[in-house]
């Protein structure tokens, strides 16, 4: 056999040198050639040998070398950089960890066991990486041994429940799609048949100040340095009857600085002849709900009629109370008016566009919606204006929940009150700047109406509204709304998706993972046309935020953790001064509006620009990681949209685990 290779080799090196041979002889018939005796095995034959072509050799052997080291080195180079940044990476990681520690501490301990439970699974999810590729490779006998059985074990034991709980997720999903679009037909309908609340009147110029109701306007406030006296200013300069309105300040900032300034404030105003009050508890408890309460408790707020309650970062037009009380004249049964927010700082950043995305969707379609055909929505605690005998009559506030808002109106509603919700009249407002407070502020939103779902569920089972309205309440309100559409979204994209990769006997279609997120994502959408070009990144932070949203629906459903905690979501006062003026020089001299204007510049915009660090946020990395394991996982099996979803999925998880979202970080 050795022979016959040798042989083989011969006839082709033969042929070789005759070609090289025959060039020669035709390039150059002048150069002298030199012939020498080759012999392999038992054969001899005859080869041109041409010490310029040795010479060559020799010199692109070299060139080889040098090429090789000169690659050898660019890769150690490169493996060094490498190294060095991940280094670097892990030691900023360990610090940034180790200087949140202290403000950790306090940190829930829900959310430690749901990060190990988060960090458990992505130890499994690497080492079924690993046995994959070895078994890929076919590294040994002993793993393709192994490999075998793990096949039959996953597909008669493992592969079945996670295919089960995949078609029970996907129904959810496919209910929830459901509900969303009849939502979006219901307000194309609307806008179709112009259907809008119509006031029973409205007030002019001649209107006689008896015409006006005695109305009581709300600004509950902590530490709100930023913003408290654009808000303030908002409330003094309505186009009311100073004689028939008053604005209470309800401070419950522990800050003695901020409440010297408030009070200053509240001074300066009281000078221009407003009706004015300022309000500071010496025990606070109950958070909002507990000011609120607190308040209603003074003996002078039985000469007035109406209640109207506005966030710290909220400015009321001037004409609000006048768009808005008059809904009540003539409708007895009406109990709340609730009016729409709108955005100062929608454009600010990645952040606030998808916010605004969010909260368009849920003011012009599910708001709306709900107001005109089952007339029952949710309050959304300011921007909104109550009938105080319908208060009393509910029970007042309680300090039960974090949702104090969404606590009063489902009270009311069983007790018979109606709502009306103006789609047309907007309240200046802001939105969160940082992933931190806005992640805060989603917690508090999930948390609280789980909270409430466990302490009203039998008080809507006894009450004596009908049966469908018992069915809205249960299902769509609290059920679908806010806790499936958590629960199917982290556990069908964040924990089935990833887990199909490694157990292909259970699948997940593409129609799931791509088609039909995509289109609810269009009809999200559609009320904010502007927001088109983001289509692909809310519907990516949509999915990141839902591991926030699980948590806080779990920690409130069954009293875990910090659940009945409130934390003040930050804001930065990026409210416009220049509305404030304009609606000072309709109401103020000219001596005042230097006032106002100066007031304003002194609200803390100087801070505007105050750059925070960035922190990292453990639950998001962790499934950052398990995503991008997974998809590179789906290559092996050649799953093109999978692959693809659970890439830009985990990138979008990475970039909001490092903090990369949100305003501009140091």
């Amino acid at each position: 056999m050795s022979r016959q290779q040798h042989y083989e080799f011969q006839q082709w090196w033969n042929k070789q040198r005759e070609s090289h041979n025959s060039d020669l002889i035709f390039n150059d018939k002048s150069e002298p050639s030199n012939y020498v005796t080759l012999e392999v095995g038992t054969t001899t034959t005859t080869t041109t040998h041409d010490p310029t072509v040795d010479r060559e050799r020799v010199r692109s052997a070299r060139q080889i070398k040098h090429v090789w080291l000169l690659k050898l080195i660019q890769i150690a180079s490169s493996l060094a950089y490498v190294t060095n940044g991940v280094v670097s990476v892990v030691k900023t990681a360990n610090r940034r960890i180790k200087s949140d520690a202290s403000s950790q501490r306090l940190s829930y301990r829900v959310e430690t066991r749901f990060y190990r439970v988060i960090k458990l699974f992505l130890v499994i999810v690497v080492i079924l990486l690993v046995f994959e590729l070895l078994a890929y490779f076919r590294v040994a006998d002993l793993v393709e041994y192994v490999y075998a059985h793990w096949i039959e074990i996953r597909g008669s034991y493992l592969a079945p429940v996670l295919q089960s709980l995949t078609n029970v997720c996907v129904l959810l999903f496919l209910v929830q799609s459901v509900d969303r679009l009849v939502l979006v037909l219901g307000c194309f309908w609307i806008k179709f048949r112009r259907i809008k609340p119509v006031a029973a009147f409205e007030y002019c110029s001649s209107s006689d100040v008896e015409d006006y109701p005695m109305v009581l306007v709300q600004i509950p406030m902590c530490n709100e340095r930023e913003v408290y006296q654009q808000s303030i200013s908002a409330a003094c300069i309505q186009d009311w009857p100073r004689e028939r309105m008053l604005v209470q300040i309800l401070d419950d900032s522990d800050d003695t600085t901020v409440q010297a300034l408030i009070k200053a404030e509240v001074h300066k105003w009281q000078q221009r002849g407003v009706h004015i009050v300022y309000r500071h508890r010496l025990i606070r408890t109950g958070y909002k709900a507990g000011n609120l309460k607190s308040a209603m408790s003074c003996d002078y707020v039985k000469d007035y009629e109406f209640v109207a309650i506005f966030d710290a970062d909220f400015q009321p037009a001037p004409d609000f109370l006048k768009k808005t009380i008059p809904h009540f004249k003539g409708n007895d049964e009406l109990a709340l008016v609730q009016t729409r927010w709108s955005f100062v700082n929608k454009d600010e950043n990645l952040l606030t566009r998808l916010q605004n995305i969010n909260l368009t969707f849920h003011f012009e379609v599910e708001q709306q919606v709900n107001g005109v055909f089952i007339n029952f929505f949710g309050f959304n605690g300011t921007a909104g204006v109550w009938r105080i005998k319908a208060l009393e009559d509910c029970g007042g506030w309680l300090e039960r929940t974090t949702v104090e808002d969404m606590d009063i109106a489902v009270r009311a509603h069983l007790c018979g009150w109606k709502f009306i919700y103006l789609n047309d009249v907007k309240c200046l407002c802001e939105l969160p700047e940082s992933y931190a407070a806005y992640k805060k502020q989603q917690y508090r939103w999930h948390s609280g109406p789980m909270q409430l779902f466990r302490l009203c569920f039998m008080d809507i089972i006894r009450s004596k509204v009908s049966f469908m309205k018992k069915v809205n309440l249960i299902f769509l309100f609290f059920l679908l709304r806010k806790l499936i559409l958590p629960f199917y979204s982290f556990t069908l994209f964040c924990i089935i998706l990833p887990l199909t990769m490694f157990l292909p006997e259970a699948q997940l279609p593409a129609w799931v993972v791509c088609y039909v997120p995509g289109i609810m994502s269009v009809l999200n959408i559609l009320p904010a046309p502007r927001s088109f070009p983001f289509i692909v990144p809310y519907l990516l932070f949509e999915n990141t935020m839902s591991v926030t949203k699980f948590n806080a629906m779990i920690s409130g459903l069954f009293k875990l953790g910090s659940s009945y905690e409130w934390v003040v979501t930050k804001k930065l006062g990026r409210a416009s001064e220049s509305d404030l003026v304009t609606f000072a020089e309709s109401e103020e001299a000219q001596g005042e509006k230097s006032s106002i204007h100066r007031s304003s510049s002194e609200s803390g915009l100087s801070e505007l620009r105050t750059k925070s660090k960035n922190r990292l946020y453990r639950k998001e990395l962790a499934l950052a990681f398990i995503l991008l394991t997974a998809s590179l996982r789906s290559l092996l099996s050649a799953q093109g949209i999978h692959f693809y979803f659970l890439m830009f999925q985990g990138v979008t998880f990475l970039v909001v685990g490092l903090d990369l979202i949100g305003e501009q970080v140091s």
